[in-house]
């Protein structure tokens, strides 16, 4: 529904003639109806210039209390136009006195005045009429298109339905072979069901049967295992028994043998430190043999000097060749008369430690 507008041409055209009535213009009210028009005074024709002193777009905006300003100068430019054209036509008319003449446009302002009102009336009822007609055409249309619309949408729900019904109807027929089909296959497995039934229960018969006879076979088994258990248990006692014994006699060896070796050990060491002493004896031993061999070469060369002297004097010829003297110093002449003699050695050789 289209908004209405704010202030309505009407309202325009009865605001600016008041205005121009108001401003001396009361010519302009009568030429502004759709009556004829009637002479103006002679002095107060409407003119351009009068019209725009007498009307503008601000003092009509500010007089009606609203309306848009493009809306407002394109009515006063209408209004302008009309009432200046009528000013013009307007004619003097001759062989009239002042007073008559001003009396007869007073009556024909009077009487334009009326009609004015009427018009004005006629038109704004005309206008409501229109404007209830048009609400009423617009409510019927957005009442026919909402109906349509729900046409539509019916339509579709419809065409929805009709879509959801031939499926379930489908899958109805789908499901009653399906029903079928698990009552052919329900059948068949009662059969099996029964065929495994009496299999079962031969079975079951056979199995009591093999249960008795494994249970009898058992009894007389556990029977000969207990009795094997209680031969072995005693032959485990009197093996435990003697092994028992055993190992005592084992624990008691060990402890002999443990002692021997003790003994062996000692015995061992006490061979090993003699040892080292006869090591040691002997190293004394040659380095005094070897002490006692060079003073004995000394000694013998000492004794052979006055010979070889009294040979050089007898053959001068060829000199004779000595061996060197060897110095003995005061502590190796003490090491060799503080070491023990040969016989002594081997008397404590013989003394040595027995095992």
């Amino acid at each position: 529904m289209a908004r209405p507008a704010a202030v309505t041409p009407d309202q325009i055209r009865t605001t600016v003639l008041a205005m121009l009535a108001e401003a001396g213009d009361a010519g302009a009210t009568a030429s502004a109806s759709n009556s004829p028009p009637s002479p103006p005074p002679a002095d107060a024709p409407v003119t351009r210039e009068r019209f725009r002193r007498a009307v503008s777009v601000r003092r009509l905006r500010a007089r009606l209390g609203a309306g848009d300003p493009a809306v407002l100068s394109r009515a006063l430019n209408d209004l302008e136009a009309e009432l200046v054209q009528a000013g013009i036509a307007h004619l003097a008319l001759p062989g009239l006195p002042d007073a008559i003449a001003e009396q007869m446009r007073a009556l024909w302002a009077a009487a334009v005045g009326v009609q004015l009102d009427d018009v004005v009336r006629l038109r704004q009822h005309a206008q409501q009429v229109t404007a209830d007609a048009e609400t009423a055409r617009h409510d019927a249309d957005v009442r026919s298109e909402m109906l349509r619309i729900e046409l539509g949408e019916l339509r579709e729900r419809l065409a929805a339905r009709d879509a959801e019904l031939t499926e379930l109807r489908t899958s109805s027929r789908h499901a009653a072979e399906g029903v079928q089909r698990l009552a052919d296959e329900t059948a068949a497995l009662q059969t099996q069901l029964d065929t495994a039934r009496n299999t079962l229960e031969s079975l079951r018969h056979t199995h009591v049967t093999e249960l008795a006879d494994a249970r009898s076979r058992y009894d007389g088994l556990s029977k000969r295992l207990l009795q094997e258990t209680e031969h072995q248990r005693h032959a485990l006692a009197a093996e435990r028994e003697r092994l028992v014994n055993q190992f005592a006699d084992a624990q008691t060896r060990i402890t002999a043998l443990e002692g021997l070796r003790e003994r062996l050990l000692e015995e061992v060491a006490t061979g090993r430190d003699a040892h080292r002493e006869a090591a040691a004896e002997a190293a004394t031993l040659a380095t005094v043999v070897a002490e006692q061999r060079h003073a004995l070469q000394a000694v013998q060369a000492l004794q052979a000097l006055p010979a070889a002297h009294a040979t050089q004097s007898a053959s001068p010829k060829r000199p004779a060749r000595h061996p060197p003297t060897r110095q003995t110093s005061p502590g190796h002449t003490a090491a060799v008369a503080g070491a023990p003699r040969p016989g002594a050695r081997s008397s404590r050789a013989r003394k040595g430690p027995s095992p």
